[in-house]
C-alpha cells in the first residue's frame, strides 16, 4: 500500500503510567504488520517525529484517521488538549482504566486534593491540577472505550483493525467468570472463600488472577449493569469489611459510575442470613419488640 494513502494513527498520553502505550509497543511482530497498513503519524512513546517531521509537539498536527488516548484528564491544560485532539481525529478510542474511568488517580475525587498536593510536593504552589481525575468521555465524544489496567494487546489489535476497516470491534461484554469457565478454572470463591470481583468485572484479562488462585481485582472495570447488591453480600460472606469492600472497588476504576453505589451498600449493616431482607439481627430484634413476632415489614432487595 502506498504510504501516502495509508490511514493515519495517533497515540496520545494524558495522566497515566504509560502502561497501555507500552502494550501497543509490546505487540512486536503484530506491530510490524500493522505498520504496513497504517501510518503511525504521532506516537511520542515510540518516536519524536510527526509524520517524519521533527520535532513533534504534544498537540500534534493532524488530521488523523484514528486516535488512541491513554490517561485521564487532571489539569486545565488536559481539557484544552483533549478538545483539540477530538477536533483533529476522525475516530477517537480511549484505552485503559485511566482514560475510561479516571484511573487510580481518581482516588482524589473522594478526598481533599489540596491536602494531597501539599503532602506529595515540596512546592505545591507551582502544581496546577484539577480537584478531580475524570475519564476522556466526560469531556469529548468517544467512539469506543477499551478497558483494562493495562489493556490486552489482542483486544487492542482487534480495535485498531476494526476501525481501520470500518466495522464494530468484536470485544466481549461478559464477565471474568465466563473466562474462568472457558479456562476450566475452579471458582476461587466457591472452593476457597476467596473474595473475587469476577462476577462484576468486564472480561479481557483471560481470568489471569483466578487462574493462579487469586481473586479478581477488577482491573478491567465494570460489566454492564453489575449486580452490586449480590456482590457486596458475597464479599461480606468471604470475610471483607465494609471498608475493605469500598477500597477494592476504588482502585483501578475508582471513578466508574457503575461502581458508585458500592460506597452506600458497603456501609449498610449486613442482612441477617436467617431472615433475608432484614438488614441485621439487631434490627430484626427491634422489630419483634415493637410489633410482635412476625409483624415487622421486610425490606425489598434492590436489583
Amino acid at each position: 500500500m502506498d504510504a501516502d494513502t495509508r490511514p493515519t494513527l495517533a497515540v496520545w498520553k494524558f495522566a497515566s503510567c504509560d502502561g497501555c502505550q507500552l502494550t501497543l509497543l509490546d505487540c512486536e511482530d503484530e506491530l510490524l504488520g500493522l505498520a504496513d497498513q497504517v501510518r503511525i503519524s504521532h506516537f511520542l512513546e515510540m518516536s519524536g517525529a510527526e509524520d517524519g517531521r521533527e520535532p513533534a509537539t504534544l498537540d500534534g498536527i493532524g488530521p488523523y484517521d484514528l486516535s488512541l488516548v491513554e490517561g485521564s484528564v487532571t489539569t486545565e491544560e488536559d481539557v484544552r488538549r483533549i478538545h483539540h485532539i477530538r477536533r483533529i481525529s476522525r475516530r477517537l478510542v480511549t484505552i485503559g482504566a485511566c482514560a475510561t474511568a479516571g484511573g487510580v488517580q481518581a482516588l482524589r475525587n473522594f478526598a481533599d486534593v489540596e491536602q494531597f498536593r501539599a503532602t506529595v510536593y515540596a512546592s505545591p504552589q507551582y502544581i496546577a491540577t484539577l480537584a478531580t481525575s475524570t475519564p476522556i468521555s466526560a469531556h469529548v465524544p468517544v467512539d469506543f472505550e477499551l478497558r483494562g489496567c493495562p489493556i490486552d494487546r489482542r483486544q487492542l489489535l482487534e480495535v485498531i483493525t476494526a476501525f481501520l476497516v470500518g466495522r464494530k470491534p468484536n470485544i466481549p461484554n461478559h464477565s471474568v467468570c465466563f473466562e474462568c469457565k472457558r479456562r476450566g478454572n475452579t471458582c476461587v470463591t466457591v472452593a476457597h472463600g476467596t473474595p473475587c470481583l469476577g462476577p462484576v468485572t468486564h472480561a479481557g484479562c483471560g481470568a489471569l488472577c483466578p487462574t493462579y488462585g487469586r481473586g479478581c481485582y477488577g482491573c478491567f472495570g465494570p460489566v454492564t449493569n453489575p449486580n452490586l447488591v449480590a456482590m457486596v453480600r458475597q464479599l461480606r460472606q468471604d470475610g471483607m469489611t465494609g471498608r475493605d469492600i469500598v477500597r477494592i472497588f476504588r482502585t483501578f476504576n475508582a471513578a466508574s459510575p457503575e461502581y458508585a453505589p458500592v460506597a452506600e451498600l458497603a456501609t449498610q449493616e449486613p442482612e441477617d442470613p436467617e431472615h433475608p431482607g432484614d438488614t441485621s439481627v439487631n434490627e430484626r430484634t427491634t422489630r419483634r419488640c415493637a410489633f410482635g413476632e412476625g409483624t415487622g415489614e421486610r425490606g425489598e432487595e434492590g436489583a
